[in-house]
């Protein structure tokens, strides 16, 4: 447990290490650098209901070998008090908890788990705690699901079931490294809903009413369905071999997902009997896979065959392929003015830039590269051959968005002519001991109106939000550990 003078210099190094953090740099546009600050999230995150319902059941808990922290923490010479309970009770009352939730938000750095000493005092120091804590090692890792209910109110989660938004759409985050998918409102850009028990979510896609999530699972091999309003799996669905990327079919009733073990499949799920239907054979890895804006065709991308496979979704027949001379990674389209597909943007291993693909050609026609300039970023990160990840047409159909590892910079092309239009910077990275190094942009989604993007970081554990008009960056939105796929899901 926490002695006075322990938590008072812990609460002041918090204080001291959130005040100072270094800024982060955005660049407006390549013609007019400038710098600005990337606001750190109030102390507003902290949801007292949260904290109420699952943050203070913790401080209760029987642990096996372990004193309860009540136990201690009740002792009024505490930095870290919690109220005594009245003579009989088992919780607090509202204005004992409204109290308790005073003193313990002082013992947090908003945002920062890993800069809390709430969280870090009792944690095992080989899993990142204190090198001692009077009141034992409570937690034994951060995966620990007290640590990570802690964890997440830290971060910003919310009460709320992240049924409805003000904003009338919701951003969801897979986390690959860290069992949860977060759900964020665009209209407070916090985190409103975390869902739990995927231990590597991968790719994320949603019902066309908005009533199910559907997410592929690497860890079980399966498609977890979600009920979207409370937030839980209501069905795993078991694949063919471990799963990619997934997509949905325009009429919402096929469910299609990239079968990354060999031989290679798309898997297709009949989403009114929640069973795999179908496997379709593709003979090669599949990571990425799409739906075509008309609808008519799925897109399967391959890492290890260097393709793109073209498949029928009226015969679910290979219809073309195109090869490439590197991996294809994440994939845009755009449409002719009847609504048919016109091009394909395609994100190649060791290319800092993207192709172009002509739809009615089946063949490449073209490559754009980005400029030198931002630079100098994926050596440290260990991501150079994965120069350039995330890409997405806006919604308006006017500009193409691209992000760059190297750059670490999110850049902006007209649609119409693919001319450069400018880029934003995304946040630094700041290492201890080590130069500043780059977020690691992974994945891009879009509000339904244009006006702004998200980039999932997934280096800094964070969502980068931007204005799209222009190319500023609005606010870092602190998530799970190694955010990946990120999608808006648009409410009727």
């Amino acid at each position: 447990m926490l002695n006075f003078r322990r938590a008072r210099l812990g609460v002041f190094l918090i204080v001291a290490a959130t005040s100072l953090r270094p800024a982060i740099n955005v660049l407006a546009g390549p013609s007019t650098p400038s710098q600005a600050t990337a606001s750190a999230p109030s102390k507003d995150v902290f949801d007292f209901n949260f904290f109420q319902s699952k943050v203070q059941p913790i401080f209760l808990k029987e642990r096996p070998g372990h004193a309860r922290c009540y136990a201690c923490h009740s002792d009024p010479n505490r930095v870290f008090h919690l109220e005594r309970l009245p003579e009989g009770a088992t919780k607090w009352t509202e204005e004992q908890s409204r109290r308790n939730f005073e003193t313990v938000t002082r013992l947090v750095a908003p945002g920062d788990p890993r800069s809390s000493l709430l969280l870090i005092h009792p944690l095992a120091p080989e899993a990142g705690g204190d090198a001692f804590h009077s009141g034992g090692r409570q937690f034994e890792s951060q995966n620990d699901p007290d640590w990570l209910t802690l964890a997440e109110w830290v971060r910003g989660a919310r009460t709320g079931s992240g049924g409805n938004s003000n904003s009338g759409s919701l951003i969801y985050v897979t986390n690959s490294a860290g069992a949860t998918v977060d759900v964020v409102d665009p209209a407070t850009n916090s985190v409103v809903q975390v869902i739990r028990g995927i231990e590597l979510p991968h790719g994320i896609n949603f019902s066309p009413d908005g009533s199910r999530v559907y997410v592929s699972d690497e860890s079980e091999s399966v498609v977890d369905v979600i009920n979207r309003e409370r937030g839980e799996i209501v069905k795993k669905i078991p694949l063919s071999g471990r799963p990619n990327n997934l997509t949905i079919t325009k009429d919402g009733r096929r469910v299609l997902v990239g079968i990354r073990t060999l031989p290679g499949a798309v898997d297709v799920i009949d989403t009114s009997s929640l069973t795999l239907a179908k496997t379709i054979s593709i003979n090669r890895s599949i990571h990425n896979i799409y739906v075509t804006p008309d609808g008519k065709y799925a897109v399967a991308g391959s890492i290890e065959s260097k393709s793109v496979t073209v498949i029928d979704l009226q015969t679910d027949q290979v219809a073309w392929e195109v090869k490439f001379d590197n991996g294809v990674r994440p994939m845009a389209f755009d449409t002719n003015p009847d609504g048919s597909t016109k091009r394909i943007f395609v994100q190649l291993s060791n290319l800092n830039g993207f192709a172009v693909v002509d739809f009615a050609k089946h063949a490449e026609v073209a490559r754009v590269k980005f400029p030198a300039q931002p630079g100098g970023y994926g050596a440290a990160e260990v991501r150079l051959n994965t120069p350039s990840h995330g890409i997405g047409v806006a919604p308006n159909g006017k500009s193409l968005w691209v992000g760059s590892t190297v750059a670490n910079a999110v850049f902006e092309y007209s649609l119409l002519d693919l001319k450069l239009m400018g880029y934003c910077s995304l946040p630094h990275v700041y290492p201890p001991n080590h130069a500043p190094t780059g977020s690691v942009p992974e994945w891009i989604t879009f509000t339904p109106d244009s006006r702004f993007l998200y980039v999932s970081n997934s280096g800094a554990r964070s969502v980068s939000l931007i204005d799209a008009t222009n190319r500023k960056l609005l606010n870092v939105i602190p998530v799970g550990e190694v955010p990946k796929r990120i999608n808006t899901l648009v409410l009727h």
